[in-house]
């Protein structure tokens, strides 16, 4: 299994620039290997994320462990808090 990341390189939203940024800085930080999907490249990979999410309306970023969705922006800081990344990335 693998960590991926779905986000979006278009967005005019300075807020999900951050938090996608945040995200892959502390995934950096913790030499945590993932893959970073756009989402604005392809429909398809967009569809994929809203689906493996269980949320049709569902924006980046979104984490998953393989097909495993581990929540967004927010459970992911929540986790960062909570000291509790690993379990939130369930590796």
């Amino acid at each position: 299994m693998s960590i991926k990341v779905f986000y979006t390189s278009v967005t005019s939203s300075r807020e999900i620039k951050k938090t996608q940024q945040k995200i892959f800085d502390i995934l950096d930080s913790k030499k945590i290997n993932y893959d970073a999907l756009d989402i604005s490249q392809e429909v398809k990979v967009k569809d994929l994320m809203r689906e493996l999410a269980g949320d049709p309306t569902a924006l980046p970023p979104q984490i998953f462990n393989g097909n495993n969705y581990c929540g967004d922006y927010k459970a992911f800081d929540n986790a960062i808090e909570e000291e509790s990344l690993e379990k939130f990335l369930k590796l």
